[in-house]
């Protein structure tokens, strides 16, 4: 007799636990399938499920839940249960904000202070980029592409920049994986080719001009988005591309 599938298969069980870690493990678990969307927006967290899928007890399925729930990315109702938040456009917005003037900034001065290390790992980065275009691998392309931004801020040593965006992360991920497509791909090796192309030029203003028509970019395709998906957004019929300052 064949035993029905799991449905938290996709569930990465740690291995192994790291005993007196099991929680801060089991969040990691449930944070990374939250961000690749294998636990969907809107969906229902069954805890006991879990629990048997990744072979711990419930209390660290518990406290994961309630960190995750800190982070925006679950929320918990007495007597309902746990669900995977859905997405808020208002908080990418702001992110994507935060994002758009901080990494502005870190381009200005990177400007004419960079050294070959950076040109060589970039170059690098950019032919990841394409090989993971042409196989159409959307998940490693998410990777190289959160890569090509650290390699900036790796190179200027400003780990408070990096720290700020990092908080972000989850929730822009999860955000921008709902739009990527082989247009997407395509669009964002070309505008990464153009923030690349202000640094080896050593000219500020190209740089920060693209970066910033970088997000834009992505912002366009983001609202558009939630305007034809609101079951998955909170306010995805609220907003529109006016409420985000472009330019």
């Amino acid at each position: 007799m064949e035993t029905a599938a799991s449905p938290y298969s996709f569930l990465q069980r740690p291995a192994p636990l790291t005993r007196g870690n099991v929680t801060a493990e089991v969040t990691a678990v449930l944070r990374d399938a939250i961000v690749r969307l294998d636990l969907v927006p809107g969906s229902t967290i069954d805890k006991t499920r879990i629990c048997n899928e990744l072979g711990v007890s419930r209390f660290p399925v518990s406290e994961a839940l309630g960190r995750l729930q800190i982070e925006g990315l679950v929320e918990i109702a007495p007597q309902r249960g746990s669900t995977v938040s859905l997405v808020r456009i208002a908080d990418v917005r702001e992110y994507m904000l935060i994002r758009k003037g901080l990494e502005s900034e870190a381009l200005r001065v990177l400007i004419g202070t960079h050294d070959a290390e950076l040109i060589d790992a970039l170059h690098a980065n950019m032919a990841l980029q394409r090989e993971a275009a042409e196989r159409d691998d959307a998940e490693t392309f998410h990777q190289i592409d959160i890569d090509f931004h650290d390699i900036i801020f790796r190179s200027m040593r400003f780990t408070k920049i990096k720290n700020i965006i990092d908080l972000a992360r989850a929730n822009l991920d999860r955000a921008r994986r709902l739009i990527i497509t082989p247009r997407r791909l395509a669009l964002t090796i070309a505008e990464h080719q153009a923030i690349f192309d202000g640094i080896l030029a050593q000219n500020e203003e190209q740089a920060t001009r693209a970066i910033r028509a970088h997000i834009d970019a992505v912002m366009v395709e983001l609202f558009a988005f939630a305007r034809e998906h609101p079951g998955l957004f909170d306010d995805g019929d609220t907003l529109d591309r006016d409420s985000f300052p472009f330019g």
